[in-house]
């Protein structure tokens, strides 16, 4: 977990990549419109709000989050589809810190293991101008007020609340933070 542009994509791609690792990976769900070079079901399920109204409903929502984009409501959460089976192996996810606590919450404590990817803000904000000038329709509003909300959902009153005390850095360069969270997950399985 991390804040936006903190590399948790590329972190989680490459430590699902990871054959040593054998870890699974969990393709969480939204709502919010695909971006360029996004594909359904690899990066999220990209589902209507209809859609989103059924899963719930059926009560298949583990975890969910809605943020009050410039854009309307954009959902993002983690449904109980069949993807994960903790007696078939070691699973990845990707989230916020709030998706986390109720991931732990609904598995577990004992069974789930935080990552928190952490960035300065500088950092973030550089990577961030620089990924909404590679969109075809920059969305400027929305990267600003991301930003913002962030900062406040993974404040250090927060994070010390959901008793994440490990962090890992990732200011320079990448493949060190890869390397250390791969080292930090290779001692942590069982």
């Amino acid at each position: 977990m991390g804040k936006s542009t903190s590399g948790k994509d590329t972190i989680y791609n490459a430590l699902i990549r990871n054959e040593e690792l054998l870890l699974k990976k969990v393709v969480p769900y939204t709502t919010r419109p695909m971006r360029d070079g996004e594909k359904d079901g690899a990066e999220y399920f990209f589902k209507t709000e209809e859609a989103y109204l059924k899963l719930k409903e059926d009560k298949k929502i583990i975890e969910e989050r809605t943020y009050h984009t410039n854009y309307g409501p954009w959902r993002y959460f983690t449904a109980d589809d069949g993807q994960i089976d903790l007696t078939s192996g070691n699973y990845l996810m990707i989230g916020t810190l709030e998706s986390y606590c109720y991931i732990r919450d609904y598995f577990g404590k004992e069974k789930v293991e935080p990552i928190l990817i952490d960035v300065d803000a500088k950092i973030r904000l550089e990577r961030a101008m620089k990924r909404e000038e590679r969109q075809e329709h920059p969305k400027y509003d929305e990267m600003c007020r991301r930003f913002l909300a962030d900062e406040e959902d993974f404040s250090e009153d927060k994070i010390k609340e959901a008793s994440i005390e490990k962090r890992f850095y990732n200011n320079a360069e990448i493949q060190d933070c890869i390397g250390e969270i791969s080292r930090y997950i290779a001692e942590h399985i069982k």
